[in-house]
C-alpha cells in the first residue's frame, strides 16, 4: 500500500510561482508512473502532468511551458513546479501513484 501526502499549496498572485511536493510511503513508488491532477469547483478532475517511472513527463496543453513535473525516486517524492500562474489554475491539486493511490490534495489559489 502507498500513502501520498501533498504539500506546498497556497495563495499566490497571478504570474507567481509555487512548488508542490508529494511524498510517498513504502518502497514501491519508483516502480509506478505518477501524476498530478487538479479539480476546480464544479469541474471534473483533470490530468495536469504525468511522469513515467523513468522520469519522462507529459503535460496538459493548458500548462505546457509553465509547469514542470519531476520525481526523485531516492526520496519517494514527486514535484510540480508551477510558474506564470493564472487564476484558472486555481484548484485542489492531487498526486496519484499507479492506478489507485491518491493523495488528499492541496489547495492552490491564484488571485490578486
Amino acid at each position: 500500500q502507498v500513502q501520498l501526502v501533498e504539500s506546498g499549496g497556497g495563495l499566490v498572485q497571478p504570474g507567481g510561482s509555487l512548488r508542490l511536493s508529494c511524498v510517498a510511503s513504502g518502497s514501491i513508488f519508483s516502480r509506478y508512473a505518477v501524476g498530478w491532477y487538479r479539480q476546480a469547483p464544479g469541474k471534473q478532475r483533470e490530468l495536469v502532468a504525468a511522469v513515467t517511472s523513468g522520469g519522462i513527463a507529459n503535460y496538459a496543453d493548458s500548462v505546457k511551458g509553465r509547469f514542470t513535473a519531476s520525481r526523485d525516486n531516492a526520496k519517494n517524492t514527486l514535484y510540480l513546479q508551477m510558474n506564470s500562474l493564472k487564476p484558472e489554475d486555481t484548484a485542489v491539486y492531487y498526486c496519484k501513484c499507479g492506478l489507485i493511490y491518491w493523495g488528499q490534495g492541496t489547495q492552490v489559489t491564484v488571485s490578486s
